[in-house]
């Protein structure tokens, strides 16, 4: 029997603000809000990944940029997890606080799209997960070779050919 839980990575203040924003970030927040919703309405585990930014990064750890986005606060029965480098289960407890629910299958969201999601996708399906990327609830920053939107375009090509399931956030349903 699947154990679904939902995977929400790195969506904090910094990476939405200033001179840079993410790219699509308010159409992002609304995907992971319907998401969260859903998730909550199935009652299934919701978990946030925070990242521990350095000095001057937008998620740098302690300040107003490193908070999880207010319009997608946890609750009191969400699990937070915090990370320093894009694979969300090195030295965190992400694993620990999958395996005591009896998680099996992942539901992931978030931000960004070649290095935290990207990382996470290939580490959970290495882990036996089965591994659900929600292709239009990702993203990313241009890079200096390609855009935002070619970047999330191909990694939803390359992690869709291989191991994980892609789905628009609207064909997910939760029970």
């Amino acid at each position: 029997m699947e154990k679904p839980a939902l995977l929400v990575i790195d969506m904090q203040v910094g990476n939405f603000e200033g001179a840079n924003p993410i790219y699509n970030g308010s159409f992002l927040l609304d995907k992971i809000q319907r998401l969260i919703e859903k998730a909550r309405n199935s009652e299934i585990p919701i978990i946030y990944v925070q990242n521990n930014g350095g000095k001057e990064d937008p998620d740098e750890f302690g300040t107003p940029g490193w908070e999880i986005h207010p319009s997608i606060s946890p609750l009191a029965n969400d699990i937070i997890v915090q990370k320093e480098i894009p694979d969300s289960f090195h030295n965190t407890r992400l694993q620990e606080e999958l395996n005591m629910r009896g998680v099996n299958k992942l539901i992931i969201g978030g931000l960004q799209t070649e290095y935290c999601i990207d990382t996470t996708c290939r580490r959970a399906y290495s882990l036996g997960y089965k591994v659900i990327l929600v292709k239009d609830a990702h993203s990313t920053w241009d890079s200096t070779h390609f855009s935002a939107e070619e970047i999330i375009n191909h990694h939803n090509e390359v992690l869709g050919s291989f191991f994980v399931t892609l789905k628009k956030e609207q064909e997910l349903y939760f029970k």
